[in-house]
């Protein structure tokens, strides 16, 4: 048996994990005032209420190794393969403790791979292991296929606010006020592991034509779903993947809510696409 394992840093909950068969965990995300713990897609939305109250960001912090040593201790006490796809070791240190947790585990049919991406480029990466697994493929054929298809997912994203950036020290906070006064957008995506800015645009349409641009660029593989996202707007991430859609006549689309772990940088009314490149 291949046990899959991934991090909330792919959105996906707890909930979601049990229903796909993938075994989820948490990264901390911690308010002044309570913990968050995204059981559900229905507690994004939670999330997003306190973020816009708040007076600064959350605090996010990695897993422990104990998170992933007591997954590794079962499947070896019960004879599993383990396949774990992290948040981006670039990002966060999520990759660093599931290898301490492999090295204090000491057993060979631990498989881990950082995705050098993030929220749903990682789970396009979780998605075809899922598939794969589905068609019986081995744990080094899954391994190989999900490297190769690491280097060709495309990711980018259109961003509402300098504010949240701001508050994460990101951004100088006149250079936020200003941005913001104009309706400045970020757009950006993830190189190397890490987030690079693409465009910096005026007007939320004019950042969506630079994300299109994007993909013209690149080019995209219509073998392969598309999938899109957004941070507590359903309705801007729908119309946004309906009209991405119809632009370039993509076959198999869906649309995902984007959680704590990159919304609390992200800001609400983000909109995400991730796609494979040609």
């Amino acid at each position: 048996m291949i046990r899959l394992v991934t991090d909330t840093g792919s959105d996906i909950t707890s909930q979601a994990g049990k229903s796909l068969g993938v075994e989820v965990v948490e990264l901390a995300v911690n308010f002044d005032e309570f913990s968050y713990d995204p059981h559900s897609d229905q507690d994004f939305s939670v999330f997003y209420d306190n973020l816009t109250k708040a007076k600064s960001l959350p605090r996010t912090s990695q897993p422990t190794p104990a998170s992933f040593l007591d997954i590794f201790n079962d499947a070896k006490e019960k004879g599993d393969e383990v396949l774990v796809i992290t948040l981006s070791g670039g990002l966060s240190g999520t990759h660093a403790s599931a290898v301490m947790a492999k090295e204090d585990c000491d057993y060979d049919a631990i498989t881990l791979i950082d995705s050098r991406l993030a929220t749903t480029a990682q789970r396009m990466l979780v998605d075809q292991a899922l598939k794969l697994r589905e068609q019986g493929k081995s744990l080094g054929e899954i391994e190989a296929a999900l490297l190769d298809l690491r280097e060709r997912i495309g990711f980018c994203c259109c961003l509402d606010t300098l504010t949240y950036l701001k508050k994460g020290g990101r951004v100088p906070p006149a250079l936020a006020l200003i941005g913001n006064a104009l309706k400045f957008k970020p757009v950006l995506t993830l190189k190397d592991g890490k987030v690079e800015p693409l465009d910096k645009v005026r007007g939320f349409q004019a950042g969506i034509r630079a994300m299109w641009s994007f993909i013209e660029k690149s080019g995209f593989d219509n073998s392969y779903p598309v999938i899109f996202g957004h941070t507590n707007n359903e309705e801007r991430g729908k119309t946004f993947m309906e009209d991405t859609k119809a632009k370039f006549d993509m076959k198999e689309c869906c649309l995902l809510p984007v959680g704590g772990v990159i919304g609390t940088h992200a800001g609400p009314n983000c909109v995400v696409v991730t796609y494979v490149k040609k």
